[in-house]
């Protein structure tokens, strides 16, 4: 069983949230007995500046699962997601409220390392963003970043990160050419196998087919699902489609307020009740198309 939190679309912004259960399909279990919990966002707020993106986001990821993250544009997806990375510490005048955890441990607490908590949390963007490198540098970037050489097996991280990410037959003759030459669906396969490296834990990834065409979109859609077996993967897009064949568990966003334009969550649980059977009306108008 798992507990998610779901936000009151009517009431002020500090109404505290009800909590409830979501029980997991008996073929969901199925399919993955053991249901570790990986992440845990509990009252998660972030604000730029004075403005409020997301308010008290609460949810667990579990493990070796791919969880789609859906709402409509301005509602605080991608700023969720780069949250549990850090990768918006970047932004200045930033400041978080509440927990985020990777294996029970709070990824904002004191002391953490937050390049290491980078290499457990890899991120996948939108548009492939290969270096201007050769594509063996590409990958080896990583490792070489933490010290590993030739010596340590570098050649050998390479072709693995690159034989998980479905492009090691596509490139093996190419390891010293550049990137950029590469497809786009190669290059961000490319991207995939340089988050691999490093052996991450957790791999977010920002609508990472929306500027691929079907053919490439269908790779990383496969990649994703056999991905999942070692990785835990939580994914942002705008395509229902997408999110319903890829994903286990769905969360739908939403912003809570035209004044106060705040991020939400609204709903999560199995995607097969997300898209069949959803829990409020606004996620049966989100999904089926009524809005958004």
């Amino acid at each position: 069983m798992f507990t998610f939190l779901k936000a009151s679309l009517t009431n002020e912004k500090h109404t505290p949230r009800q909590l409830i259960q979501l029980e997991v399909p008996a073929k969901v279990a199925e399919t993955q007995p053991s249901m570790e919990k990986k992440l845990e966002m509990r009252a998660f707020s972030f604000f730029y500046d004075k403005f409020r993106a997301l308010g008290d986001i609460s949810m667990q990821i579990p493990a070796n699962h791919i969880t789609a993250i859906i709402g409509p544009s301005g509602c605080g997806k991608s700023t969720l997601l780069r949250s549990i990375n850090r990768m918006n510490d970047l932004v200045p005048r930033v400041r978080i409220q509440g927990q985020i955890t990777l294996n029970g441990a709070d990824i904002y607490g004191p002391g953490v390392d937050v390049v290491d908590l980078r290499r457990k949390v890899g991120m996948v963007f939108q548009r492939p963003n290969p270096f201007p490198k050769s594509v063996f540098d590409n990958v080896a970037f990583g490792p070489r970043l933490y010290g590993i050489g030739r010596r340590d097996g570098l050649d050998d991280i390479v072709h693995q990160a690159l034989n998980q990410a479905a492009l090691w037959d596509e490139v093996k003759d190419k390891l010293h050419q550049s990137a950029m030459a590469l497809s786009g669906g190669q290059q961000q396969r490319l991207c995939i196998a340089r988050a691999l490296a490093v052996e991450p834990e957790v791999i977010l990834m920002d609508e990472p087919a929306s500027a691929l065409d079907p053919v490439a979109t269908l790779k990383i859609e496969e990649l994703m699902q056999t991905l999942k077996e070692t990785y835990t993967i939580i994914i942002v897009t705008h395509n229902m489609q997408q999110a319903a064949r890829v994903s286990d568990f769905t969360a739908f966003m939403m912003i809570d307020r035209p004044d106060t334009r705040t991020g939400i969550m609204v709903e999560a649980g199995p995607t097969s009740q997300i898209f069949t059977n959803p829990k409020h009306k606004q996620t049966e108008d989100y999904v089926t198309g009524r809005f958004g």
